[in-house]
């Protein structure tokens, strides 16, 4: 089928090409209704945005910029995905920048951003131990909007789109002492990220909530390194065979709790219950099937790339007052199940 322009979704509609013009870039001044009308003729014509011509008209690159530690988590691989489906809305392209992990990438990528090549920036930050963010006043300087997600610092005046991080590993922490847990380990990364402050804070709170004081020996951080990691779980358990509970924050430490439970002959879940923060698509699949603290990571790019495009779009400053926190669910399967009620 042979795409339409403008002018002609703007005849099948009856409208004006500036009204459906406005619509696709969601502009305040336009009717929620008629928003959702437009956008639903465009995606049954197939039409497509030419962000040539609008870039030369005003005077934008059409293109935005994504700052993300690694790809490999299937949280933001889902993430990009709901980014990329506001920014193709709005017909503008997005560049992905990988900083695995390293605060110095982090600062570099910022600094090339701020040469004009992006209208606007979307970030999720790395390990930052010395709490160091004044890299980013550099794309404030230059006016280019910016909007953290997920891993995000307190210490920047932008919008942040969140999970309830706090409640969730409250609820991770609560389901295995449910579940007949009473040693429970909580494997993290690295302790400067606000994702592992929040995540902590509600293991402790549960901990606490239960009678159960924190004992430092349970908490292991992550290398980076799978080997190093399963090997570090390994020594961890050998340690403390009295260890019958594990809260991972991050998927990475879930699967080596499995390599290693595997290699220490651990049974999951009637040695060890494993839970873990997780979008990975195959946690039903494993052996046994992981119960997972699951992020709405597609909603959370989504949202973040939204309120991205209202700035850019509508030429108006960002403000913190725009941050959301969206809920993750609790999905329990077999890794976490007792003797008495198996899933």
């Amino acid at each position: 089928m042979k795409s339409v322009n403008l002018k002609q979704l703007a005849q099948e509609l009856g409208l004006s090409v500036s009204t459906v013009s406005r619509a696709l870039n969601d502009r305040y001044d336009i009717s929620q209704a008629t928003k959702d009308r437009v956008r639903a003729l465009a995606n049954q014509l197939d039409y497509e945005p030419n962000p040539y011509a609008s870039s030369l008209r005003q005077n934008k690159s059409k293109t935005i910029g994504v700052i993300i530690p690694e790809v490999a988590n299937h949280f933001f691989s889902l993430a990009i995905n709901g980014i990329e489906e506001v920014a193709r809305s709005n017909g503008y392209h997005v560049l992905v920048y990988l900083t695995h992990e390293e605060y110095q990438r982090e600062v570099s990528m910022v600094r090339l951003l701020d040469s004009g090549r992006v209208d606007g920036v979307l970030v999720s930050v790395a390990d930052n131990a010395a709490h160091d963010f004044s890299h980013f006043d550099l794309l404030a300087e230059r006016n280019i909007p910016v909007v953290f997600f997920d891993r995000v610092c307190g210490g920047v005046a932008a919008p942040k789109v969140t999970t309830d991080d706090y409640d969730s590993g409250y609820r991770a922490t609560r389901h295995l002492l449910d579940q007949g847990s009473r040693v429970i380990a909580h494997f993290t990364i690295a302790e400067s990220l606000s994702i592992s402050q929040r995540r902590m804070q509600g293991y402790l709170a549960a901990l606490a909530a239960s009678g159960i004081a924190f004992d430092p020996e349970l908490l292991l951080r992550s290398q980076n390194d799978k080997v190093q990691d399963i090997k570090a779980i390994q020594d961890l358990l050998a340690q403390r065979p009295d260890i019958d509970g594990i809260f991972a924050a991050v998927e990475s430490m879930a699967m080596s709790s499995y390599e290693a439970c595997r290699n220490l002959g651990r049974d999951i879940p009637a040695d060890v219950k494993v839970i873990s923060f997780s979008n990975l698509e195959i946690a039903a699949l494993l052996a046994p099937a992981l119960t997972t603290i699951t992020q709405p990571a597609y909603n959370i790019g989504r949202e973040a790339a939204r309120i991205l495009f209202q700035s850019i779009i509508k030429n108006r400053p960002l403000s913190v007052a725009q941050s959301q926190e969206l809920k993750s669910e609790l999905v329990i399967r077999a890794s976490t199940a007792s003797r008495s009620a198996p899933v």
